[in-house]
């Protein structure tokens, strides 16, 4: 509900509260009946001294005469009977009450003689007679009865009380309000600015604008960050009716892209003293060339047609806006400087938050995306896919995570979390659980004991800190996962043909309980199989339980699976895009992290292992063991890479093993050699000098390998390296 303003002027002292600005006249007390005529209203009104009597001709105006006030292009046309009468409305020839107040001035408003003449009641029977008048009289044409200006018809009457000032503040301010980030908050002040209380507004913004109570370095800059006049359309919002826009003018191009405020001038001045000032102040006109460029200050009005505002916010001054009107308008008042502090300081503390809630949003989001692998590994025998949707745009933080971990052996640890809440606290305490799967990961250990250990840490970051997690492990030569979970929901495999299948698996205990044991389970993972790991936000809302969301997500998948027929599984990609469509529009009650893995697998006929006892014989054994093995796959072109560096990584193996060393040959998209012993130091390539009899061993796989490293195991370790071939 729009207010509409009224036309009561400024109370003077001493006035009752029937003369408030903005108050209505009360009812009429005295019933149905004749109104009073307007000339008993008139000299009712002079002999008890009303706010609107105005001193005669050849009188000299006292501080209480009225100034033209300025034209607000958004406040609406006054009904006909929204304002009361004024004795300057009529010719004082056409009401013998302006003779009668003509030939006896009236006394001075507030008199202790006229509080004394007056009985209780009389001015509600004033008020009242004075309210009946207005529903009546019409409102003259022609001259606009305090500037003397032609109001054409359609076009908004101005500003002239308070109480317009105060509507037109407060909705202002409501709007700027209503802006999050920084461009919404100088597009709020530009649009309830124009037209209703300037014609122009050039809004200036230091570049780069402070962060809290961080000190700038350098000289202060600003940039014109937006520049706004009347527009074309119009926009009704907030009861405001702009006029049509006017035609182009020099104020379109005015102001300058950048201006560099230097120390001691007019405009660092201007700027260090705060406050709203008139251009045509000389100190104010000495700043404009400084700010809108050489020669641009020509293109402002004369007069009082002008106010630049600093920007002020907690800590110092981040910008200035320019308010003008054009020659057309009425100038601006004194009052009006009040208005334009009230625009810039609102204005200037929501820019000051919104750079604040920037920066925050940047850190959670940094945070968020630095928690979470940026790309997922490739890894022998599977190919993977992930998404990650936050719970809103406003909340980009979360404590879901998956992860990809390459493992020993070709095999690779797939992992899903989730940290209770969706805050900085939960992605920071999410960070940590995933560095340390990582860790427990590279240890080689089974998936239970690797929650068992997430648990403890949970415990040691706090008695608070929840989590759940599900820990895979996929072995692609022996086409087996080993599952442990943690309170997570359970994960779906959906195989080639076949109907999507939630996994039977342990719940356990989340992590951060303590004192709990966890279980793993061994199932098949069949050639062509997708395993899907999902967060509870993808399957638990305020609509569904966590079980009908499984459910549905499970029919999901199997309908999907239907789409590719049943001897091809559905794009990794495709699939994910599918399984998030579930959820439809509308806000998410959680952040949603989900990983995708399909088996391939490794096939046998495409490795080659054995055992080697640790002897000296071991490495020339190790050589034709893998040429073999190379003619076999038709990799003869690779024999002498291979026996070279087979020999190097084998020799220095059973120098050291106590126990037999495994040596294992995969072909896959590349050739990998994997040797296998039970030190568990780990090598590490240096630089041998000329009189050193070894140590160049790793130096030739590292100039020769495509790939290379060693991975720590629970019982030693295993060195590895890749080829390519042209197979």
């Amino acid at each position: 509900m729009t207010e509409q303003p009224t036309s009561c002027e400024r109370p003077d002292p001493g006035a009752t509260p029937a003369d408030a600005p903005g108050a209505f006249p009360p009812a009429p007390a005295h019933g149905p009946g004749p109104a009073p005529s307007a000339s008993s209203a008139a000299s009712d009104t002079a002999g008890h001294g009303a706010e609107h009597s105005q001193p005669h001709a050849g009188q000299e105006s006292g501080p209480d005469t009225h100034r033209p006030r300025p034209a607000a292009e958004g406040i609406p046309l006054q009904p006909a009977g929204g304002r009361k009468p004024d004795v300057h409305d009529h010719p004082a020839a056409d009401h013998p009450a302006a003779d009668h107040s003509a030939a006896a001035p009236p006394a001075p408003r507030g008199a202790p003689e006229e509080q004394a003449d007056r009985k209780p009641g009389d001015q509600d029977r004033t008020d009242r007679d004075r309210g009946s008048q207005d529903r009546s009289a019409p409102v003259p044409e022609g001259p606009e009865r305090r500037t003397g200006q032609i109001t054409p018809p359609g076009k908004p009457t101005p500003m002239r009380r308070d109480g317009d000032r105060l509507r037109f503040v407060g909705a202002a301010t409501r709007r700027i309000a209503r802006g999050i980030d920084l461009e919404e908050i100088v597009m709020g002040l530009c649009r309830a600015t124009v037209p209703t209380f300037a014609d122009t507004i050039l809004v200036y913004l230091r570049e780069p604008l402070p962060v809290g109570d961080e000190r700038p370095t350098g000289p202060l800059v600003l940039r014109l960050r937006r520049s706004d006049r009347i527009p074309a359309e119009r926009d009704t919002e907030g009861g405001f009716v702009p006029a049509a826009a006017p035609a182009p003018s020099e104020l379109d191009s005015l102001g300058s892209e950048r201006c560099t405020v230097r120390p001691g001038s007019a405009l660092a001045e201007v700027l260090r003293g705060v406050r709203p000032v008139f251009t045509d102040a000389p100190a104010a006109r000495a700043a404009l060339p400084e700010l809108l460029g050489e020669g641009a200050e020509s293109a402002v009005p004369d007069g009082q047609r002008a106010i630049l505002a600093p920007l002020r916010g907690r800590r110092r001054v981040i910008g200035a806006a320019l308010f003008l009107r054009g020659p057309d308008r009425i100038a601006f008042e004194a009052d009006d400087l009040l208005v334009a502090a009230q625009l810039a300081t609102h204005s200037a503390l929501g820019i000051d938050k919104a750079v604040l809630y920037g920066r925050e949003a940047y850190i959670a989001d940094e945070l968020q995306r630095t928690m979470l692998p940026e790309n997922l590994p490739r890894c022998t025998g599977v190919r993977l896919a992930s998404r990650y949707l936050p719970a809103a745009e406003t909340a980009r933080v979360g404590g879901d995570w998956y992860d990809a971990i390459p493992l020993p052996g070709s095999r690779v640890a797939l992992v899903v979390g989730d940290v209770m809440g969706h805050s900085m606290t939960s992605a920071a305490i999410m960070g940590q659980l995933r560095t340390t799967a990582q860790t427990l990961a590279g240890l080689d250990l089974p998936p239970q004991e690797v929650l068992h250990h997430l648990d403890e840490q949970a415990q040691r970051l706090g008695a608070d800190r929840m989590a759940t997690c599900l820990y895979a492990v996929y072995d692609p030569v022996a086409h087996r996962i080993t599952i442990a979970n943690a309170g997570h929901p359970p994960p779906i495999l959906l195989p080639i043909g076949g109907r999507a299948e939630v996994l039977r698996v342990p719940a356990g205990a989340p992590i951060g309980v303590g004192g709990v044991d966890f279980e793993a389970v061994e199932l098949d993972a069949p050639a062509g199989a997708t395993l899907l790991l999902y967060t509870d936000g993808l399957v638990e809302s305020r609509l569904r339980d966590v079980w009908t969301g499984i459910d549905q997500l499970r029919d999901r998948l199997a309908a999907t699976a239907q789409l590719t027929g049943p001897d091809h599984p559905p794009p990794l990609e495709a699939l994910c895009d599918e399984v998030l469509d579930m959820l439809g529009p509308g806000d998410r009650d959680d952040d949603i992290a989900l990983l995708a893995a399909r088996f391939d697998g490794i096939a046998p006929n495409d490795v080659a292992y054995w055992f080697l006892e640790p002897e000296d014989a071991a490495p020339g054994r190790a050589r034709r063991l893998a040429r073999k093995a190379l003619s076999r796959w038709g990799l003869e072109d690779l024999s002498d890479s291979v026996e070279l560096l087979v020999s190097e990584v084998v020799t220095n193996a059973v120098r050291y093993a106590s126990r037999p060393v495994t040596l294992r040959l995969l072909r896959t998209d590349v050739l990998r050699c994997e040797v296998g012993d039970d030190v568990p130091q780990l090598p590490r390539l240096r630089q041998a000098r000329a009189t050193d009899e070894g140590g160049r061993g790793l130096y030739l796989v590292n100039r020769l390998a495509r790939r290379w490293g060693a991975t720590r195991l629970s019982t030693g370790k295993v060195v590895w390296f890749e080829l390519n071939h042209g197979n």
